[in-house]
């Protein structure tokens, strides 16, 4: 156990955080580490991947320790009640913690969601002053953190003994932490940390994709090429390719969504706003329906995360040109369409009748013509020499009704 096991969290506390801190703390029990050090910069995230990670830091074997850090970095939201979970909390220079006022979806005027909100805001103070209160930290300030989204720095976190130490580095951190007590269960550990090797243990490949996938703006642009991908699949049946990789980009966009707090109701006007697309191409609304897809799509792309913290949110600058596009094609396709349909017939019965030939005999009142390199049958009321160009101007089965050009 002469080793001591460090993480880092860097971004948005989310599913993919949550199974990557869980499966540390195991590994940490495992091989019998001095402690496990979680390096942390996070501006908050879902309070269900929060909750997973505050239950395991309260039943782990192997003491934890928290670390705000490197110099410039926060522990907003969800960070403070993870940082509180640990069994040793600690800051560097410069860093920040509170703000952890809980945000939910839907809009805040009415009195069910006040209602709501207030229920959420009361869960979420009982369960960091249980927190304060079994690791000794200060309760009432976690409160505030909570109720009033109070943030303090290091130097103040300190002094209200809202955490245990502060240390510059990572090598300053371990000096600190040797010879302190921590109480697992019923028992005390002293750790022993000073000239202690270090695993660092970075995410894999697996956790990194998740992790990337599961940002709003990513989710929603892989959700609208998924779509793309299904409608060309439908336009053009055998294509296979548009086909496999809309549905490859719609699973990860839904499992990506699901580890986001989104409004299922902006989800839905997205997909109907598609549905009115390809109904414009094959419905002759005269654009009404592309007006109403566009309107779907613009609705449902704002209310898809509103209502949250600025990191969580799609960002802008993808929605509208994703919009835009995305009304251009449709509009183009549907007027490919109506051209296509007010276009003369160029094949069958119908795309002979005004096509210009050569009479290959005396045509009186039959005789043969050449149209296309296609030898037919033809009549004509009046006599047309061999060699004369003609006109179809009706067809009888497989006779032809010429004139004389």
């Amino acid at each position: 156990g002469k080793h001591v096991n460090v993480i880092e969290i860097n971004g948005v506390i989310n599913p993919v955080a949550a199974k990557f801190i869980t499966e540390a703390i195991d590994q940490s029990e495992e091989d019998g580490a001095q402690c496990l050090i979680i390096q942390m910069d996070t501006p908050g995230g879902l309070m269900d991947s929060m909750r997973s990670i505050v239950k395991k830091l309260l039943s782990a074997r192997v003491p934890t320790v928290v670390y705000v850090s490197p110099p410039g970095a926060r522990a907003a939201s969800a960070g403070v009640f993870i940082t509180m979970a640990a069994h040793i909390a600690a800051m560097a220079p410069s860093t920040n913690i509170g703000a952890a006022h809980p945000v939910t979806l839907g809009g805040s005027q009415q009195k069910e969601n006040k209602a709501m909100m207030e229920k959420v805001v009361n869960d979420a103070v009982a369960q960091i002053k249980g927190i304060a209160k079994k690791r000794g930290r200060n309760i009432k300030w976690a409160e505030k953190a909570v109720r009033k989204s109070v943030s303090i720095t290091e130097g103040e976190a300190l002094k209200l003994k809202v955490i245990d130490l502060v240390a510059p580095d990572l090598d300053s951190l371990l000096a600190k932490l040797d010879g302190r007590k921590v109480k697992i269960d019923s028992q005390t550990k002293v750790l022993a940390t000073k000239g202690t090797s270090i695993n660092r243990r970075q995410m894999g490949w697996r956790y990194r994709f998740l992790d990337i996938i599961s940002n709003p703006t990513i989710a929603y642009i892989m959700l609208m090429l998924g779509i793309y991908g299904i409608f060309f699949e439908f336009s053009n049946p055998g294509a296979i390719y548009p086909g496999v990789l809309g549905a490859i980009f719609l699973i990860l966009a839904f499992f990506a969504l699901q580890m986001l707090p989104i409004n299922y109701a902006g989800l839905a006007l997205i997909l109907l706003g598609i549905v009115l697309f390809i109904a414009e191409v094959k419905i002759i609304s005269y654009g009404m329906l592309s007006v109403g897809g566009v309107v779907c799509m613009l609705l449902g792309s704002i209310m898809l995360a509103e209502n949250l913290p600025e990191y969580m949110k799609i960002s802008k600058g993808v929605i509208y040109p994703a919009i835009l596009v995305s009304a251009g094609f449709f509009v183009f396709a549907a007027a490919m369409a109506l051209r296509a349909r007010r276009k003369k017939p160029t094949t069958g019965v119908e795309g002979l009748i005004g096509e210009v030939g050569v009479s290959e005999t005396v045509i009186f009142p039959e005789g043969t013509v050449s149209i296309h390199g296609e030898f037919w049958r033809a009549e004509c009321d009046e006599r047309i020499e061999k060699g004369e160009r003609i006109k179809v101007v009706g067809v009888d089965h497989l006779k032809l009704r010429v004139i004389k050009v």
